[in-house]
C-alpha cells in the first residue's frame, strides 16, 4: 500500500470500547474494527486504523461496548410457540398431558417457520448472533435463518420413535444427511447430528448416529444426565449412567456435547475431562423444572469445556443469555458458599468462546480477532444501571441486560441497528405467532387431557 493511501474496507466500526474476549482479554479504549468480506481485518487504537483505512460505511460507536456476540449453546427454537403454555405443572403431567400432545396437534413446517423467526429476533435483539438448535422440520429453521441473517447450528431431533415428523428413526437420519450435504458450505449454516438422548435412543441408534457425525466431521449433540430420574431409567435398562454408555460405545470425543449434565459424579467428569467431549450448561431451565443444579465449579476444576445455553422457552420461557450468565455466577455461590466458585470471566468465555468451540465454529467467532467473522454486538453505555464502570467484564454480567444491545452485526452485516431490526418484520411475525397461540389455546380449552401415553422421547 502506497504510504498515505488508505485501503478501503466494506465497514469501519470506530470510537468504542472494543472487548476482544480473546484468550489475554484484550480491551481497546477508543478503539476500531475494519471488517471486509464478513470478516475482521483489523482492529487496534482508532487513530491508528481511521489513518490506514477508507469505508463504505462507518459505525460510530462512540459511548458503547462493543464485543462478541453471544453464543446459545442448546435450544429448541419452535418451543417459543408454547412459551408459558403449560407452566407450573409436575414435570411428568406437563409433558404427558401439554407439550406432547400439543406438538402432536400443532407442529409442522409452517409453524416451525414461524415460530423459529420469533425465536431469532428475540434472541438477536438480546445479543445473541448465534444458537444450536434441535428441533423437527429443521429445513423450516434453516429457511428461516437465511432469511434473517443469523448463523445456527441446526439437526434434526432423533429418536427411536417418531415424533411430529413423523419419521422413524433411519428415516430422520437420512433427513439429516439430507441437511449435512445441502447446507455444507453455507456462510450462516451448519448442521450437527443431534439424537435427544441415552433414555430415549438406543445404544445402535446412537452409534449409527456417531458415524453420520463422524462421516461429516459435525458435532454431535444430546441430552444427559439432566434429571435423576432418567439418570435411574437408563442405568435400569444398560447398567451405565448416560455419560457412562457414551463412554463405553465410544461416543465421546471432542466434538461430542452433553446437553445439561446436572447428575455428574467425579468419575464421570474426569471422563468427560479426558476425551474432550464439552457440556452444556442451562442453569434456568434446569432450576425452574426442578432438575437440580449441575456441578459446574467442578467441571471447570477437571478442565471440562463447558459452554452455556438457554434450552427452550416451553422449558424455561425466554432465551435471554444475560439472565443466564447472571444465574450461572450466583447459583453456584449461593449453592457452595464460594464467592469465587463461579466469576464473570468464566461465565463470559461460556457465553462466547467456550460455546463457539463447542459448536466446531472456535476458528470463526466468539472472540473479536483478526480473521474471524464479524459477528459482534454494541451495548449503550449511556444509562444509570451501567455507571460508573470499574471493570468492564464484571459489568457485562452483573449489570448489563438484553435491552442495553443497541446493534448486532453478523457476518459484517447489520441485522439490528439502534434497536431496529433491520431483516426481518417483526409484526408480521408477532401477528402470526398470536393466531398460532390463539388456536393452540382454543385446542387447549376445548379437550381434556388425554391421559395417554405419548411417544418417549420428546424434546423438553
Amino acid at each position: 500500500m502506497t504510504k498515505g493511501k488508505r485501503r478501503l474496507v466494506d465497514l469501519l466500526v470506530t470510537r468504542g470500547l472494543i472487548v476482544t474476549l480473546d484468550d489475554r482479554w484484550t480491551v481497546i479504549e477508543d478503539g476500531a474494527i475494519a471488517i471486509h468480506d464478513g470478516s475482521i481485518l483489523d482492529l487496534g487504537p482508532n487513530q491508528e486504523l481511521y489513518a490506514r483505512y477508507t469505508a463504505g460505511e462507518i459505525l460510530d460507536a462512540a459511548g458503547a461496548i462493543v464485543m462478541p456476540g453471544l453464543v446459545n449453546a442448546h435450544t429448541h427454537a419452535a418451543t417459543s410457540l408454547f412459551r408459558g403454555f403449560a407452566d407450573d405443572k409436575p414435570l411428568k403431567e406437563w409433558l404427558e398431558d401439554y407439550i406432547w400432545p400439543a406438538e402432536n396437534a400443532f407442529v409442522d413446517p409452517e409453524r416451525v417457520r414461524w415460530g423459529t423467526l420469533l425465536a431469532m429476533a428475540e434472541m438477536l435483539r438480546g445479543g445473541t448472533t448465534t444458537f444450536l438448535d434441535m428441533y423437527f422440520y429443521e429445513d423450516a429453521v434453516a429457511a428461516a435463518a437465511k432469511q434473517i441473517g443469523m448463523r445456527v447450528v441446526l439437526g434434526e431431533a432423533l429418536f427411536d420413535t417418531a415424533g411430529p415428523s413423523k419419521l422413524p428413526f433411519l428415516e430422520a437420519l437420512d433427513y439429516n444427511r439430507h441437511l449435512l450435504e445441502t447446507y455444507r458450505r453455507d456462510p450462516l449454516i451448519s448442521v450437527s447430528v443431534q439424537p435427544h438422548g441415552t433414555y430415549t435412543v438406543s445404544p445402535d441408534n446412537l452409534l449409527r448416529a456417531k458415524s453420520l457425525a463422524d462421516e461429516f466431521g459435525a458435532v454431535y449433540g444430546l441430552h444427559a444426565s439432566e434429571t435423576a430420574q432418567e439418570v435411574a431409567e437408563v442405568r435400569r435398562k444398560t447398567g451405565y449412567s448416560p455419560p457412562q454408555l457414551l463412554a463405553h460405545l465410544g461416543l465421546l470425543d471432542e466434538r461430542a456435547v452433553l446437553f445439561h449434565g446436572v447428575h455428574l459424579d467425579q468419575a464421570e467428569i474426569a471422563t468427560l475431562a479426558e476425551t474432550r467431549a464439552g457440556v452444556v450448561h442451562c442453569p434456568e431451565a434446569n432450576l425452574k423444572l426442578a432438575s437440580g443444579v449441575a456441578p459446574l465449579p467442578a467441571l471447570f476444576r477437571a478442565g471440562v469445556r463447558v459452554a452455556l445455553g438457554s434450552d427452550g422457552p416451553a422449558s424455561n420461557n425466554d432465551f435471554n443469555l444475560w439472565g443466564e450468565m447472571q444465574m450461572a455466577s450466583k447459583i453456584h455461590r449461593g449453592v457452595s458458599g464460594d464467592p469465587m466458585a463461579v466469576t464473570a470471566r468464566e461465565v463470559l468465555t461460556m457465553a462466547t468462546r467456550a460455546g463457539a468451540d463447542l459448536l466446531g465454529l472456535g476458528d470463526q467467532i466468539g472472540s473479536l480477532e483478526v480473521g474471524k467473522r464479524a459477528d459482534m454486538i454494541l451495548l449503550g453505555l449511556d444509562e444509570p444501571h451501567l455507571v460508573p464502570m470499574y471493570d468492564v467484564h464484571s459489568l457485562l454480567v452483573y449489570a448489563v441486560g438484553r435491552a442495553d444491545v443497541d446493534t448486532v452485526l453478523i457476518n459484517g452485516r447489520p441485522v439490528m441497528r439502534g434497536r431496529q431490526m433491520l431483516t426481518v418484520d417483526e409484526t408480521e411475525v408477532i401477528a402470526r405467532v398470536r393466531e398460532i397461540g390463539g388456536e393452540i389455546q382454543r385446542w387447549l380449552e376445548t379437550r381434556r387431557p388425554a391421559h395417554v401415553q405419548p411417544p418417549k422421547g420428546r424434546p423438553s
